[in-house]
């Protein structure tokens, strides 16, 4: 996937607040289980699945089997590839 396929898909999931704090949360804490999300945001199990699937889906997130749970971590690499993407956008400005 190109940098011009794969940008917006990961700005889109990232567009989203409950998404955002899910990645923060990861972020603060390495990893968490989807389990223990759910009260952090005030929104039904099913609903953080659905958020962590599409951070999962956008590659923004890792998973791991804990027998029944799934727990998740943050992917930096993938974040720090959406900031050199995102600077990419800017055209080249001469220094002042």
């Amino acid at each position: 996937m190109t940098i011009s396929d794969e940008l917006p898909v990961r700005l889109r999931a990232l567009a989203h607040p409950v998404r955002l704090g899910i990645l923060r949360e990861l972020f603060e804490q390495g990893e968490v289980c989807a389990c223990d999300l759910g009260s952090a945001f005030g929104v039904s199990q099913p609903t953080i699945s659905e958020h962590l699937r599409v951070l999962r889906q956008a590659g923004l997130v890792q998973t791991r089997r804990d027998g029944t749970k799934i727990c998740y971590s943050p992917d930096g690499a993938a974040l720090d590839w959406v900031t050199a993407g995102l600077d990419a956008l800017r055209p080249a400005v001469p220094a002042r």
